[in-house]
């Protein structure tokens, strides 16, 4: 267990609907999954909807919808300082001055920069002033007066000027270049003293991944491909799959980080089957892909026990995968045409005749015996003008929450 423990807080958290909540609720599960102990604070919220092993400290007037808050809030919006504001800012510095200064890091989400519990803001900055927060990260996703004629008159003096006070201590995260410029400019401050961190996206849990599909693309690292081609199809010679291999060989050496999937087993029963498997195997290691085409089969949690997936985990492989390759030499139907028609999939395929009446001019054809560079070259050419494609592998490789934790948030823990 990594010892650098680590608050977030906020006015809310989860379940509560919101942008910067989701954002918590990924945070908080990508450091409990790196092994960093983690707390959320807040002023609303629920502990069972948190990621397990997290914290809950529940700090009722962090909340903006707290009564007092309300009420402080409605005279202050009139520019006016309201009674009782030093008294709950008191109130909410003995209350996080009890919990803060055991923790590493404090990611504190918006309510540095937002006026939305500005007692909050003021108490943030009191402990800040004695030393009580070892470390904090003012993370701003949204800002007051991030331009000159969104100033409010009146509304210039305490307390309202803390959210203008630039904190050289403080580390300081904008989600946008340009809300970077913008904070920059309202805490007057060098851009260069604000950090860029993206929001991410979690796309198995967006993309409704079971389970079992999750530690399957796990394991066999396929989100971090420049192309996932999938084969839905059992291990059988029909299935050409050693084109598969050969293209697959093809487009490692056309700055093309590939993937290739089978997800059927061969016929455990067929010393055939099982001899053309065993040439596939040897093929795969001749072509030097073996860490980029992955039999299901051989694939499961326990390597040494054979691996079937059910028609669920199969959806789950087509939600992540980029296109579905079928080079067969013969189909009765041809099914995963279907499949990746509703899906959403390119298809390359050979001519077989019930994939060609289904699929028509909207398949990528290929021939059965074609050169595999030229089948790597097609396959590239199309998908390098797919603008859905090209997002979809960018949004992959630097944007999922766990490349974020990774390349950004967990350097900043550190450092």
């Amino acid at each position: 267990m990594k010892n650098r423990m680590t608050a977030i807080l906020h006015y809310s958290a989860p379940p509560v609907v919101g942008g910067v909540e989701v954002v918590i609720q990924a945070q908080a599960r990508q450091l409990v999954e790196h092994g960093y102990p983690a707390a959320v604070v807040a002023g609303w919220g629920e502990p069972t909807s948190l990621p397990a092993g997290v914290e809950w400290i529940w700090i009722p007037e962090l909340d903006t919808q707290h009564p007092r808050i309300l009420e402080i809030n409605d005279v202050l919006s009139q520019g006016r300082m309201a009674a009782g504001f030093d008294t709950m800012v008191d109130h909410i510095t003995a209350k996080l001055g009890q919990r803060l200064p055991e923790f590493e890091n404090v990611l504190v989400h918006n309510a540095l920069t937002k006026d939305l519990n500005l007692a909050l803001t003021a108490a943030l900055h009191r402990l800040l002033d004695h030393g009580a927060i070892r470390r904090c990260v003012a993370w701003c996703h949204d800002l007051n007066w991030s331009t000159p004629t969104k100033q409010p008159s009146g509304q210039l003096g305490r307390p309202w000027n803390l959210l203008r006070r630039y904190r050289p201590e403080v580390t300081y995260v904008a989600v946008s270049e340009a809300r970077k410029v913008d904070l920059a400019r309202v805490l007057g401050c060098a851009d260069e003293c604000i950090q860029v961190i993206y929001n991410g996206v979690d796309p198995e849990r967006l993309l409704g991944i079971s389970a079992e599909g999750a530690d399957l693309i796990q394991r066999l690292d396929l989100l971090d491909s420049d192309l996932i081609m999938l084969m839905p199809v059992r291990v059988a010679r029909s299935k050409n799959i050693e084109l598969a291999l050969e293209v697959l060989a093809a487009l490692k050496t056309k700055d093309c980080r590939p993937k290739l999937v089978v997800t059927g087993p061969p016929s455990p029963n067929d010393a055939v089957n099982l001899a053309y498997y065993g040439s596939l195997l040897a093929l795969r290691q001749e072509l030097g892909v073996e860490a980029e085409a992955h039999f299901v089969y051989e694939a499961g949690p326990d390597p040494d026990r054979e691996y079937c997936i059910d028609q669920k985990v199969v959806g789950d492989l087509y939600r992540v995968s980029d296109m579905l390759f079928m080079p067969s030499h013969r189909e009765g139907f041809g099914m995963p045409v279907l499949e990746a028609g509703i899906a959403g999939l390119p298809v390359v395929c050979t001519a077989v005749p019930a994939a060609t009446e289904i699929g028509g001019r909207d398949l990528i054809r290929v021939r059965a015996n074609a050169d595999p560079a030229r089948v790597a070259d097609t396959i590239l050419n199309r998908l390098r003008r797919n603008a859905q494609y090209r997002l979809r592998r960018r949004v992959r490789h630097g944007y999922t929450w766990q490349s974020l934790f990774e390349s950004r948030i967990e350097p900043l823990l550190r450092s």
